[in-house]
């Protein structure tokens, strides 16, 4: 959700219809093909033709439709009723467009928890593909994994295919021959099995593959390869249906909380993720490659919304829209515009922008707009104190049928969200500048890619990316209002570096608040040592926040400047006037390139002499 349009229509140029029309022309079928609804719905409306292929062949037995959470949502951080929702769109549009019923499932990112297994089974799922780390980090062995296995939870069950992670890496980065040697060895052990799925886009979406697998011909001379080995009686190409069927079960499994293994160091905090990476160099690749690389783990996905807490509002928002929903009958805008919002790419980062990108979170941000608005028509002002971001601490949610805003006592009273529902913009959607372990271990990592024949995987991209120096990092967490009494000797460079020791501080401080309606408004009044705060909300969004303060506490040249971190426009208006500092905020990221960086929003930071003791900031919609 919230991809440009051009992204999509270059990968339909170059990965999807060339790949599908390599495999029609060899006749090398049947294959397992997951569409996500995100692109689902794009293809409909720009690409009908290429969804009549795709469902002929369906139909035709050639392709094998996988089923996943519609809208592309990392199903265990979804409520139960959402995830199984999820799916059933999913088999309503499979069945609707394409005339076939799909029993399996394409799990996203392969984030799986052991709860899962009885949802999925609830939902008409029969079986899902997971990887073979979740086996073996469990304890089996490798030589197990050629079989589907099944789990349960509170009696209801679900099989699982293991991933072959070999496979991954071979296909379609090294030459055929490399496949084929591969292929033979698990044929000469007895394995019945060999399971490859993953990512389409790496047949021609990612950074050279296209040159690789097309104009070089990796995939012609792949094709002729297998088709050989199909020839001799080497293989045989199957679906997933199938296979359940023909091969033997592999017996029980019982699977931790698990993802692929790159996932699960990114989900580590910058620190931890460093010495992670640090002790994988240690061990070396053989070793890695072993039965004790498995043992070998980061965090689970889950804790991404520890790591961001930008993502964690957005999906504690969602989880509390969700049931509210449910609650004022489901009207069905609001209701979709949840499951939009519930797309996995926004929350996370890994080798790709994702979270970092801010078209992803404005997309999940409309979205959670759009539902609000739905469900809040002519919903009069009010508020609500609740923890909303379940971190053990109260939040103020102040809404009306036009905006929605949440202030942290717990911040000093900062704003973390303020939501013009009807433009459908969270102003405050802005990304803290913050250290990542890969800005330390680029330079350790850079041009240490593994040599010998073929493309480089976007793993070994990712290892070699290069950084000259390090970015700057945030003193606090990002937000609307972030108070603090700064040196009158700062500089404005020193100060958008983040290189300052405040005079004072208010940015982490819990202040006590006082809510109240006054009128059409509602009032949240702040008080901490040396400072009184009032932010005034009225019914169309409108923002008033009044400052005291106590000049006797500070150096005489200091100056009392509360920072304002916006990711769109806004008209600001002081009392008195002052002088504002302005520069944008800009991140450093992984992408798909290498290091990107990123303009996130804007800061602006007013500054008062401490000696005028009050000021006030008005913010009215445009």
């Amino acid at each position: 959700m919230g991809n440009f349009d051009h992204v999509f229509e270059q990968h339909v140029r170059d990965v999807y219809r060339p790949f599908l029309e390599r495999l029609a022309e060899r006749e090398f079928f049947p294959v397992s093909v997951h569409i996500s609804g995100p692109l689902l719905e794009w293809l409909e409306a720009h690409e009908g033709t290429f969804l009549d292929r795709i469902g002929r062949l369906a139909v035709d037995g050639c392709l094998e439709l996988l089923l996943g959470g519609f809208y592309e949502p990392v199903l265990v951080a979804l409520p139960r009723e959402d995830r199984l929702e999820q799916i059933a769109w999913m088999r309503q549009a499979i069945s609707r467009r394409f005339g076939v019923e799909a029993t399996g499932l394409w799990l996203t990112e392969r984030v799986w928890e052991p709860e899962l297994a009885a949802d999925l089974a609830l939902a008409g799922v029969r079986y899902a593909l997971v990887d073979d780390r979740h086996f073996l980090v469990s304890g089996f062995t490798r030589d197990r994994l050629h079989a589907p296995f099944w789990t349960e939870a509170g009696g209801h069950r679900v099989a699982l295919f293991p991933i072959d992670e070999r496979l991954r890496y071979l296909i379609p980065f090294k030459p055929p021959a490399d496949t084929v040697a591969y292929l033979r060895e698990l044929r000469d052990a007895g394995q019945a099995l060999a399971v490859l799925a993953d990512d389409g886009e790496k047949f021609g979406g990612w950074p050279g593959t296209k040159e690789w697998v097309y104009d070089r011909g990796w995939l012609a001379q792949f094709l002729e390869a297998m088709g050989a080995m199909v020839a001799g009686g080497e293989v045989r190409l199957t679906t997933f249906a199938a296979a359940l069927v023909e091969v033997p079960s592999g017996g029980l499994a019982y699977l931790p909380t698990a993802s692929y293994r790159e996932m699960e160091g990114w989900a580590l905090p910058p620190d931890a993720a460093t010495r992670l990476a640090r002790l994988e160099r240690d061990l070396g690749e053989a070793r890695l490659a072993g039965p004790d690389g498995a043992l070998v783990r980061g965090a689970h996905w889950r804790n991404f919304f520890v790591r961001y807490p930008e993502a964690n509002r957005m999906h504690k928002k969602a989880q509390t829209l969700s049931p509210l929903c449910r609650r004022r009958g489901d009207p069905p805008a609001a209701r979709r515009a949840i499951g939009r919002a519930q797309c996995n790419d926004a929350y996370w980062h890994g080798v790709f922008g994702g979270l970092y990108l801010p078209h992803l979170r404005r997309a999940v941000w409309h979205n959670l707009a759009v539902a609000e608005r739905e469900l809040r028509r002519d919903e009069a002002m009010t508020f609500e104190q609740l923890d909303l971001d379940g971190d053990g601490f109260e939040e103020i949610w102040v809404h009306s049928a036009a905006f929605s805003g949440v202030v942290s006592p717990r911040r000093g009273g900062a704003i973390e969200e303020y939501t013009f529902l009807g433009e459908g913009i969270n102003h405050v959607d802005v990304l803290t500048r913050r250290r990542e372990a890969y800005h330390a271990l680029a330079p350790e990592e850079a041009g240490r890619r593994a040599a010998g024949d073929g493309a480089p995987s976007i793993h070994e991209i990712e290892k070699g990316v290069r950084l000259d120096r390090l970015p700057p990092v945030d003193r606090d967490a990002r937000a609307m209002f972030v108070d603090r009494v700064l040196p009158g000797g700062l500089t404005f460079d020193a100060y958008a570096a983040g290189v300052y020791e405040p005079v004072a501080s208010w940015a982490g401080a819990p202040v006590e608040a006082e809510v109240r309606t006054a009128g059409a408004a509602v009032e949240v009044a702040c008080r901490a040592r040396h400072l009184e705060k009032l932010l005034r909300f009225d019914a169309g969004g409108g923002l008033t926040v009044s400052y005291r303060w106590d000049p006797a506490a500070f150096p005489d040249d200091a100056l009392f400047a509360p920072e304002i971190s916006l990711a769109h426009r806004l008209a600001l208006t002081c009392a008195p006037e002052s002088e504002v500092w302005s520069f944008l905020i800009a991140t450093v990221s992984k992408s798909e390139r290498g290091l990107d960086e990123t303009v996130q929003g804007r800061s602006l930071t007013p500054r008062w002499p401490v000696a005028l003791a009050e000021a006030r900031i008005d913010i009215v919609p445009g």
